[in-house]
């Protein structure tokens, strides 16, 4: 992980050094910002790589930016970005673009080297989150980029949902190598150009990524309702919108299954809860997880752990005080 901040650089320099940094990073650009504004100019500029691609988080005060024929000239970037709007917001135009403007959590998809123009739309300034995807590998033969010019991608697409899990997979995964950020990059690279018109929805690849986002955004539901005992895939294939036979085929091409994916994921919350919430009895912490029953949340506990709940929060040094209102004991508290 790359970081840089204007707080490193005398203030007379730093939105010289800033516009040297973001070219860098993402790609050339004209920037502009008057004289008398340098001096309280901030940005903050952070890279990772994901492979060959690259996550770009940047916030700036507000200034203008051109990407201009020459700018593409002088480097060429040749890559997809898919773009997450973080702050207030930001407009877009150019000669070849209909404007627009992007708000908080919004997403915008182009090809790097087209010409835009962008500004803030408010005092905060800029705010968002970049992923630049080389164009190699990921665009199907025959295909062309020129026509990517900047564009939000519309909330009620179906797409977009699918999109999002992808991008925040791939934000998230702080620990991940390239190996297991490649499959998701493509998927995410793919997922953009089928809304865009640039892969057709049916083909090989389309299938696959739509597969691969579908399967990141169900285990990202199950997360969201792990609390609920009436958790099922029917519930899930339902949030998603395929049948319940395509959500357990999703689950058959991976290591876990449907069901062996929400109780991983129930034990891991209850190890979690248990480390941290020294307040709850072990009866709280088993249904807080979704389990139907302490019977079974013991059952499944001791198989995962070889130790009962009581005895793993013991191991890790925490126990629930026996005279906290409310508390009831519990065989392995």
């Amino acid at each position: 992980m790359y970081t840089w901040s204007t707080e490193q650089v005398d203030p007379r320099d730093r939105f010289d050094y800033w516009r040297e940094v973001r070219a860098k990073g993402l790609f050339g650009v004209t920037a502009e910002l008057e004289p008398q504004h340098r001096r309280d100019f901030f940005g903050e500029f952070s890279l990772r790589q994901l492979g060959d691609a690259g996550l770009v988080e940047l916030r700036a005060s507000p200034y203008r930016v051109e990407r201009r024929a020459g700018d593409i000239a002088d480097a060429r970037s040749d890559s997809l970005c898919i773009y997450q709007q973080l702050g207030g917001g930001g407009w877009f135009g150019g000669a070849r673009l209909d404007e627009f403007a992007v708000r908080d959590g919004m997403f915008a998809t182009s090809y790097s080297d087209l010409p835009y123009r962008t500004v803030p739309l408010h005092d905060d300034g800029f705010h968002l989150r970049i992923i630049k995807i080389p164009v190699t590998n990921i665009v199907p033969p025959g295909a062309e980029l020129g026509e990517l010019v900047p564009r939000p991608m519309q909330d009620e697409t179906a797409l977009r949902p699918l999109l999002e899990s992808c991008f925040r997979d791939l934000v998230e995964g702080h620990d991940a190598t390239a190996a297991d950020t490649a499959p998701m990059v493509q998927a995410l690279a793919h997922i953009a150009l089928i809304e865009r018109g640039i892969m057709r929805p049916k083909s090989r690849l389309a299938q696959q990524a739509l597969r691969s986002a579908h399967l990141s955004l169900a285990r990202r539901l199950i997360r969201r309702h792990l609390s609920n005992a009436a958790l099922t895939p029917t519930l899930i294939a339902g949030l998603l919108g395929i049948s319940v036979r395509h959500l357990h085929i999703l689950f058959e091409e991976t290591e876990m299954s449907f069901s062996e994916t929400v109780t991983a994921l129930r034990l891991a919350q209850s190890r979690r809860l248990l480390r941290e919430q020294s307040g709850q009895t072990i009866a709280e912490v088993a249904f807080a997880c979704g389990f139907e029953s302490l019977a079974t949340f013991y059952r499944l506990f001791n198989a995962s752990e070889s130790m009962t709940p009581g005895d793993y929060r013991a191991r890790v040094g925490l126990t629930v005080d026996p005279d906290r209102p409310g508390h009831r004991a519990v065989a392995g508290c």
